[in-house]
């Protein structure tokens, strides 16, 4: 039994809290339009499923109604503002930062797979002195089809030429579980975020992410192919 060569993260609510970020940037265009602004705890119950949805379900949860053109426009102002601050709010939760590095130094080779716009993604990543430990990161428009399309997933495992079976996922929501699975990858979920209401085998639930150093995996005859 050998440990795992890489591990590829969700990155809002796994590796950072953007809540409050996100937040002022729904609130930005919220008030742009003349509507109330909302608490982060409100605006972080949406969160996860990339910014079209996020806007959508947001307008849709305060009765606002837009059709699609609105939409396209709602859309875009929020990405403008969260552009503008990206990582004013945005922190690390415990520990993460320097379990990262403690991942990275032991040879585990990092990726991350989100539903946050790719240029976002890269300028975050920049901003949180993340990007010299990731090898790739691919954003929701950096695919065809996002999560939890397993092929989100796949493309950065690819891109990182990682070996079948050799690797696993961690997230925080049931969208990230449901790519691990789709993907046939194992999925291993953090306490913090929305992790505590994702249902899993004890197991498969961490306590800090350089738990994973302890994790083992099945001989490579029996693995199964997950990257193709």
């Amino acid at each position: 039994m050998t440990g795992y060569d890489a591990f590829i993260f969700d990155l809002d609510g796994t590796l950072i809290d953007s809540a409050p970020d996100i937040a002022a940037a729904v609130n930005a265009y919220l008030q742009e339009q003349g509507h109330a602004t909302l608490e982060v705890a409100c605006v972080e119950r949406f969160i996860g499923n990339g910014p079209r949805r996020l806007i959508e379900d947001i307008l849709m949860d305060q009765g606002i109604a837009v059709d699609e053109a609105a939409l396209d426009v709602a859309v875009q102002s929020y990405l403008g503002h969260y552009h503008r601050h990206p990582a004013r709010h945005t922190r690390f939760f415990p520990h993460v930062k320097e379990d990262m590095e403690s991942l990275h130094a032991a040879g585990i080779r990092l990726g991350i797979c989100t539903n946050k716009p790719h240029a976002l993604t890269r300028q975050i990543l920049d901003l949180l002195d993340l990007s010299p430990l990731v090898e790739v990161a691919l954003g929701a428009d950096a695919v065809p089809a996002c999560k939890p399309d397993p092929g989100h997933l796949r493309a950065v495992a690819r891109r990182m030429a990682l070996v079948d079976g050799a690797w696993a996922y961690i997230g925080d929501t049931p969208v990230d579980q449901a790519t691990a699975a789709a993907a046939g990858v194992p999925f291993f979920v953090v306490p913090w975020g929305g992790g505590s209401e994702v249902q899993v085998l004890p197991g498969q639930r961490l306590r800090r992410l350089i738990d994973l150093l302890s994790y083992k995996i099945a001989p490579l005859a029996a693995r199964p192919s997950t990257t193709t």
